[in-house]
């Protein structure tokens, strides 16, 4: 049973990867603290947006077999 994890901007620059396929977390906070560790990530996550199935969702959604997740920085342009 696994997720797969798109990032984006500077979390992508950092993971080094675009997506990567990790084992169900129990929770999107605990797989975002796991990814922070693993990846060096700088931004906390009250500064992340965070999509499941394309959608936005609420950091209390509870990640099933086969979602996709994605981890979403602020980003500026211009």
């Amino acid at each position: 049973m696994s997720v797969t994890v798109l990032y984006f901007a500077a979390l992508r620059e950092a993971a080094g990867v675009s997506e990567e396929q990790l084992p169900v977390p129990d929770s999107l906070t605990e797989l975002y603290a796991l990814l922070r560790e693993r990846h060096g990530f700088k931004h906390a996550q009250n500064q992340l947006r965070v999509a499941c199935n394309g959608a936005f969702c609420d950091w209390r959604y509870v990640p099933a077999d086969d979602d996709v997740i994605a981890f979403i920085p602020p980003v500026s342009g211009g």
